[in-house]
């Protein structure tokens, strides 16, 4: 199942990808840093939403509440709870 999530508070605005089960693939940012969320998407591109989310959530950006990263880990969470219902 493809996915979407607009994200709060990040530079970012959406990020798309597929969920499989709880196996998240072909993760993308639109906005954002560029670079490092390639690299985010590159690095985690396989793994569980259990394994996001102990990784990532929590994560900070400068003085905001929550970053990218964050975001990600909410965003896989919203999209396996969505699939289970």
């Amino acid at each position: 199942m493809h996915y979407d999530y607009k994200t709060k508070n990040t530079c970012s605005q959406v990020i798309s990808f597929d969920i499989n089960g709880d196996v998240i693939t072909n993760i993308s940012f639109l906005g954002g840093c560029n670079g490092n969320l390639k690299a985010i998407s590159k690095l985690v591109d396989g793994w569980t939403v259990d394994e996001i989310e102990s990784k990532l959530a929590g994560n900070t950006c400068g003085m905001r509440s929550t970053s990218c990263a964050d975001q990600l880990a909410k965003a896989v969470r919203e999209a396996y709870n969505a699939a289970q219902a």
